[in-house]
């Protein structure tokens, strides 16, 4: 497998995973998801961590028109919702090099699975990563973020975890990744939809009973619809997990709630309303009435700030 490391979405958390890697010695390149036709340049970007740590690198970031090929790891931290157009972007530069996904949400794999990639992999992501300026981040890990085999083989996800875990943003291979792609994004359904709904950082699960009152609510939901697909969550699991990351990243907005309040559209198409289109199929939509209220109302209030 080629050394080179390819990161698709100069976001919050592709700015940051690229910094780490090029601090650890890695030949990595930033490509912009939303922008192309534009000449690659250098960017010094700056990471601040918990204990108030700085780290800087410079990064060479660049547009996939003026790559023709991707050989090596590409990992992807764009927003789920240009996967479609994304995948048709990708599919002659990749080659069988494997596909890291980087994104939470059900069902983003599915573009590149119809696409016939033959190598992809999902991470469930364990960390925050906010943006303070143009090149200045807040990063926070949360805790050790699983990678597993979607489509493709182990050796290649050991050689993955190998290429991309580093001392800041730890990663590390997960036999059952289904059931932790669930159980994450349900609570990402709870953050994404309540936290910008009432403008709060994360923290606001641990400190406010009602607002957690709230959330064990849609939790209960979504784990109803997990059941009828045959992926069983413990409620107190998901509760509590939910509850490790409210502390863990306390003072950290939501991607939602800096997605709107930066005017950008949201990736809750693929949260709450993916949930719900799941409970549509199977005909149990009267499970997720919370679920899809909120999930509506934060697309509401993105959409009412882009008009603005």
């Amino acid at each position: 497998m080629s050394k080179n490391i390819y990161i698709v979405g100069a976001g919050a958390i592709g700015k940051a995973l690229a910094v780490f890697l090029k601090l650890n010695n890695k030949n990595v390149t930033l490509i912009r998801g939303s922008k192309d036709n534009e000449a690659c340049y250098t960017e010094k970007i700056y990471i601040t961590l918990p204990d108030n740590t700085e780290l800087e690198a410079n990064i060479e970031i660049n547009t996939l028109s003026n790559v023709k090929k991707l050989d090596g790891i590409i990992v992807l931290t764009n927003k789920s919702f240009g996967n479609q157009d994304l995948s048709n972007l990708l599919k002659e530069k990749v080659n069988g090099s494997p596909l890291v996904i980087l994104q939470n949400g059900l069902g983003v794999e599915q573009p590149f699975i119809d696409n016939g990639f033959s190598e992809v992999y999902r991470c469930v992501l364990f960390a925050t990563s906010q943006v303070i300026s143009k090149s200045k981040l807040r990063f926070k890990p949360v805790s050790v973020s699983p990678i597993g085999v979607i489509k493709g083989s182990h050796d290649t996800l050991n050689s993955v975890v190998d290429q991309l875990s580093n001392v800041y943003f730890l990663f590390k291979y997960e036999q059952n990744i289904q059931t932790l792609i669930w159980k994450k994004a349900i609570a990402n359904s709870v953050f994404n939809s309540i936290c910008p709904l009432l403008e709060v950082d994360n923290g606001i699960f641990h400190r406010n009973e009602r607002v957690m009152s709230i959330a064990k609510r849609i939790i209960q939901e979504c784990i109803s619809i997990s059941k009828e697909i045959g992926i069983t969550l413990n409620t107190n699991e998901v509760e509590d997990s939910l509850l490790f990351i409210s502390k863990s990243s306390d003072g950290q907005l939501i991607s939602t709630l800096q997605d709107i309040n930066n005017k950008r559209e949201t990736e809750i198409e693929t949260l709450n309303f993916e949930i719900v289109r799941i409970a549509t199929k199977l005909g149990k939509q009267n499970l997720v009435k919370e679920t899809k209220l909120l999930g509506e109302l934060v697309k509401l209030k993105s959409d009412l700030s882009r008009k603005i």
